[in-house]
């Protein structure tokens, strides 16, 4: 693939695209299309495209380079901060990440085609369900165009077809990666439009994609929360999404102090910009006297800032007193709100009022109050004697993940390859008819 034909191509098709919504409405049809090819696709064939895009990417590092930094420069010009300019960035690193990703979801078991529950009935027919693609599942994201890859592989692998938006500050790294998958699908026999990325960045496109019922399927978001809001309020296709993470640990009263202070310290500071981080610890009140001081220690060293409770700040004097949003807020940052609760009731009362049904775990040693926490936490990941990060694809075995779901109709938590799927049932007979 050479440079000029990858980079050229971006300009002319954005150039090209005046009318949006027959553009969308083309790739809506497209993808359709493509969908009826791609749940019929064996796993060796969709494996050897997953590695043909992986080689695609290999060999186009220089034009992969060339287009990220356009888009890094352009993104220091108009005044993007550092955070962003790093989740912008597509050094060899991140370009190794995405080639050992690819190669991860072709070596992971294809779901597709797996019959689950097959049973006899009375009449003598078997009744079971197969797990099929979705079909065509629309993707809009921000910032990093690894995603694109990520999206790209998960969405190949669950036979589906799929329109992706990236966001506008890595229009050109997005349209290089594109060039790759293109090529790869193409020398693996797969259909070019079983991967189509939006090739404008006019937010009106967006717009269309998520109102295109007669096409798409499903919307992913996957961003801040105003994208995700503006997503579910807007939508007409079924979406797939989580709002906040607001997650809590809470401290039990039979909890051994020494993983607590260790789980307490992982789930806050392991990173602090991820949605599966701690924003609240609950600590039970027979504990607090002992552990506060040993964490406020340790946050410190971490330089994270506390906001505690009135009776937090009896032990902690000069911790900031936290206000009522701060028990709302998801701070994705160096901050943490602690409160001192009366027991596990307590505890679940704020988990309830508060929590945004993400990932919330307890640590403690009492049997019955752990099964209590699981059974009447109602959160998409419940954890026990562990931190909340771990609320992640890989880590669940899942492999990769397209993001977490907090919904609770289709998929939840984690949405792996099984979560870009649903079931539809399979009869069997032999000739049957119903009396």
């Amino acid at each position: 693939m050479s440079q000029h034909a990858s980079r050229s191509s971006l300009g002319e098709t954005s150039q090209a695209i005046t009318d949006i919504a027959a553009y969308m409405d083309q790739l809506g049809q497209q993808a359709r299309l493509a969908s009826t090819v791609m749940r019929s696709l064996d796993s060796g064939t969709k494996n050897a495209a997953l590695r043909a895009i992986a080689a695609n990417l290999s060999s186009s590092r220089d034009v992969l380079a060339a287009a990220n930094h356009a888009d890094l420069e352009r993104g220091r010009q108009d005044g993007l901060d550092e955070a962003l300019l790093d989740r912008l960035a597509l050094g060899d690193a991140r370009i190794d990440a995405m080639i050992d990703g690819l190669h991860q979801v072709a070596s992971l078991p294809d779901p597709v085609g797996e019959i689950d529950g097959l049973r006899s009935r009375p009449s003598g027919i078997q009744v079971g369900q197969m797990r099929v693609p979705l079909g065509v599942v629309g993707i809009i994201y921000e910032s990093r165009p690894n995603v694109t890859i990520e999206a790209a592989s998960l969405c190949l692998k669950a036979g589906n077809a799929c329109i992706l938006r990236g966001g506008s500050e890595s229009r050109d790294s997005n349209a290089a990666i594109s060039a790759c998958i293109i090529a790869g699908l193409r020398e693996a026999g797969v259909p070019e439009t079983a991967v189509q990325v939006v090739a404008t960045t006019d937010r009106a496109a967006v717009g269309h994609l998520i109102t295109m019922s007669t096409y798409v399927d499903v919307i992913i978001p996957r961003g801040g929360k105003s994208l995700i809001e503006r997503i579910s309020r807007e939508a007409r296709v079924p979406v797939i999404k989580h709002l906040d993470g607001v997650c809590h640990v809470y401290v039990d009263a039979d909890a051994d102090l020494d993983k607590a202070l260790a789980i307490a310290v992982n789930a806050k500071t392991h990173r602090y910009g991820t949605c599966n981080t701690m924003e609240t610890l609950l600590l039970e009140a027979s504990v607090a006297e002992s552990l506060l001081p040993r964490l406020a220690t340790a946050y410190a060293q971490h330089g994270v800032a506390l906001r505690g409770c009135e009776r937090t700040r009896e032990w902690l004097p000069t911790v900031t007193p936290a206000e009522e949003s701060d028990w709302y807020a998801e701070y994705l940052a160096p901050v943490l709100a602690i409160r001192v609760v009366e027991g596990i009731d307590e505890a679940l009362a704020h988990i309830e009022r508060y929590g945004s049904h993400h990932t919330d775990a307890i640590v403690t040693d009492n049997y019955t109050r752990a099964r209590r926490f699981m059974a009447e936490v109602d959160s998409s990941s419940v954890m026990v004697n562990a931190s909340t990060r771990f609320a992640d694809g890989g880590e669940y075995g899942l492999g990769a993940e397209i993001g977490i779901s907090t919904d609770k109709l289709h998929a939840r938590g984690p949405v792996g390859l099984e979560g870009l799927t649903t079931r539809k049932y399979i009869v069997l007979g032999d000739g049957q008819v119903r009396e």
